[in-house]
């Protein structure tokens, strides 16, 4: 099939290495411009633009869809279907309408759940315990087409965004191969608006840790966030991080200490009252300007006391 891929970011590149082994006819990438990074702002390409000029494909880098010149483009590649998979931009009918077959979404979540920017981050920052990937035809709305194909996997208790992205990345690639292998017979589903839930994209507000939710909410939150914008508080008036954590049940000493509050500091433990009386062991830390540093770490040198309150200043 005569295809053109849509895509951005690592977890896209497997689907066009994929679809490259599979046999297809990939015309062209379409994919976001690089963008500057880091203190000197260096030009970074995408990592499927280095995927596709890798396997020789041609890319392109519109820095908007929504024009006569991008539709030309689009159109003179005479796409039998459009694969889209984290391409970052909401494609409008113009374009949608193109590709002979339609366009092809893959969805990292189990549709209509986590409809999206962000759909692996909020399914782990909600607690899910399963997700997965969906492919789609693609309509004007927000991942509301309807689904061809879904495969789920489970998310493990300890697993972060960053691991989950890896696997279903790979499961991805597979889906959408076999999704294009039996197009043809494959009955559209609509997707049911009743059980849609939104997984909108992140700010660094929403890192931002409220202590007065219970321990689990945070700690799945600290899962989800990663690599950013992480799960932040204050100590001082600077941004600490909290990288990886634990979640304690309730007790007594937690309950009864204001939310934020250090109740247990020693050499290698370091636990936070949280909402409901629980409590939260921080594992890994970072305070805004010094490295990642495991508890022990953290204590031998800027060092936590018992009684210290988290979060009840701003951060700079």
């Amino acid at each position: 099939m005569r295809l053109i891929f849509m895509g951005t970011p690592a977890i896209a590149v497997p689907a066009l290495a994929a679809l490259v082994d599979a046999g297809h006819d990939l015309a062209a990438v379409f994919t976001q411009p690089d963008r500057p990074v880091g203190r000197k702002q260096t030009l970074r390409p995408p990592d499927v633009k280095v995927a596709a000029e890798r396997l020789g494909i041609p890319v392109h880098q519109p820095s908007k869809v929504r024009t006569e010149e991008t539709r030309d483009l689009v159109e003179s590649f005479a796409p039998d279907a459009a694969v889209v998979f984290a391409y970052g931009r909401i494609l409008p009918q113009t374009l949608l309408d193109i590709p002979k077959r339609g366009c092809i979404n893959v969805h990292t979540s189990l549709l209509p759940k986590y409809r999206g920017a962000a759909p692996i981050q909020w399914a782990i920052a909600e607690g899910e315990t399963e997700t997965g990937v969906t492919t789609m035809l693609m309509d004007a709305g927000l991942d509301t087409g309807p689904m061809l194909l879904r495969r789920s996997t489970p998310i493990g208790p300890a697993e972060t965004a960053i691991e989950v992205s890896e696997r279903l990345a790979l499961v991805g690639a597979q889906l959408i191969v076999e999704t294009l292998s039996r197009l043809d017979e494959i009955v559209p589903e609509a997707q049911d608006d009743s059980l849609a839930t939104l997984a909108p994209i992140l700010t660094r507000d929403h890192g931002r840790i409220d202590w007065t939710a219970r321990a689990t909410t945070i700690a799945n939150r600290c899962r989800g966030f990663q690599p950013w914008p992480g799960t932040w508080t204050t100590l001082d008036g600077a941004r600490l991080h909290i990288w990886s954590c634990e979640a304690l049940p309730a007790d007594m000493a937690a309950t009864s200490a204001p939310a934020g509050t250090v109740i247990e500091a020693g050499r290698d433990r370091l636990v936070v009252s949280c909402g409901g009386g629980t409590r939260l062991r921080a594992l890994e830390l970072q305070l805004e300007g010094k490295r990642r540093m495991s508890v022990r770490d953290f204590q031998n040198g800027i060092r936590l006391e018992f009684g210290h309150r988290l979060g009840a200043a701003e951060a700079r």
